[in-house]
């Protein structure tokens, strides 16, 4: 699984629990399912376009996850071309606004000038016999 923080006070409630990652290994097995390759690290359910606000920004507003992994977050060894993901340490996580939160006024909705919400995240694994280096 994949833990992404946004930093307050973005909320992006899609990134409130941790997301499973779905392996594309097609050789290599891990606890009976397939490991996960460099490009794992954003799973379908949030590589879309995500809601979020940012009070006082309360009407919602739009856009994607960035993860950047470090070497920790990899093997050396790889399958097909691709490093196999591991636990290793945190890990950059950029929100970028595609459509802004607004705020409501007398006035009219003012747009949320932050267009990147800086964050962490990190990976989450039950495995406790495998290792990799």
């Amino acid at each position: 699984m994949v833990q992404v923080t946004i930093t307050p006070p973005a909320i992006v409630p899609q990134l409130m629990a941790p997301v499973p990652l779905v392996g594309s290994s097609q050789n290599l097995v891990v606890g009976g399912a397939p490991a996960c390759l460099e490009g794992d690290e954003l799973p379908p359910a949030i590589k879309v376009p995500l809601t979020y606000t940012a009070p006082p920004f309360v009407t919602p507003g739009t856009g994607t996850l960035q993860l950047t992994l470090t070497p920790t977050n990899k093997t050396l060894m790889t399958e097909n071309g691709k490093k196999i993901l591991i636990k290793g340490q945190q890990f950059i996580a950029k929100f970028n606004v595609q459509t802004p939160a607004q705020q409501p006024t007398p006035a009219g909705p003012v747009p949320d000038p932050v267009a990147v919400k800086p964050g962490t995240a990190q990976f989450i694994t039950t495995n406790v016999m495998t290792t990799a280096g």
